[in-house]
């Protein structure tokens, strides 16, 4: 009889120990998909403007815009004629950022065009066309990418939109080399305007007389985050002319 219980009593004891270790795997994947879903990236309102392989310019929604504060809206959809956006992306420039003892070991670093002459022929034409379409809560977006190797790409991405006769550019990413993590979130593409690492470079503008000073706190000055972002005043801009009667009088 004591055998007969003592039997019945280990495979008990094992259901038992089955049970909790069951009970345990359990409670760790339901944790694991809780976590995964907490760490899952939020998903950015956005429209297709051009979009190739490697390349596209989209329409992303600003939640900082507010409908009931119109003060704050963007003057979207506007027309900007293709010869302005043109010198604007010409003129944007962009030069590593060097603190103070680095300069006086390194000296100034070079100051080198952002766009090629084919970023800027692809650019200026979809730009154009995406801010004749925005809303006045949406931001033109940009990414521009190069694979190197299956999991590596060199990238370029940023945002614009206008207020005014203001041009606000902001380049979140220079020619930055990204690896595509083995887990699959990829986030390059779908944030464009954040920088996937630290940027590193200032961003600059010629003619420097057409750029809106911005104030910036010492800490984006050492992290190279005041320069990152440029307000342009179009007016300032000197593009030939179009045609008499070409354009409506309103475009810039």
């Amino acid at each position: 009889m004591s055998s007969e219980r003592h039997t019945i009593w280990r495979e008990e004891g094992l259901c038992r120990a089955f049970v909790s270790r069951f009970t345990a795997y359990v409670s760790r994947g339901v944790l694991l998909c809780a976590l995964l879903a907490g760490c899952a990236l939020p998903h950015v309102p956005s429209r297709i403007v051009y979009e190739d392989p490697v390349n596209f310019i989209r329409l992303e929604l600003d939640k900082t815009v507010l409908p009931e504060w119109p003060q704050g809206h963007f003057s979207h959809p506007v027309t900007l004629r293709k010869e302005l956006v043109e010198a604007i992306l010409q003129g944007l420039r962009v030069q590593e950022h060097r603190i103070t003892p680095q300069q006086w070991i390194q000296g100034e670093a070079p100051v080198v065009p952002v766009f090629s002459d084919e970023e800027v022929a692809l650019l200026s034409a979809q730009l154009v066309e995406g801010l004749a379409e925005a809303r006045y809560n949406e931001r033109v977006t940009f990414y521009l990418s190069q694979p190197l190797t299956f999991f590596r790409r060199m990238i370029t991405s940023g945002g614009i939109y206008v207020k005014g006769s203001e041009l606000h550019l902001l380049l979140g990413n220079w020619q930055m080399i990204y690896s595509v993590p083995a887990y699959g979130m990829i986030y390059d593409r779908r944030y464009p305007m954040r920088p996937t690492a630290a940027k590193g470079f200032d961003l600059l503008f010629e003619p420097a007389d057409a750029v809106i000073p911005q104030e910036s706190s010492w800490l984006d000055d050492v992290f190279a985050n005041a320069k990152d972002e440029l307000v342009i005043d179009i007016t300032k801009l000197e593009v030939p002319a179009p045609p008499t009667g070409s354009v409506p009088p309103t475009v810039f």
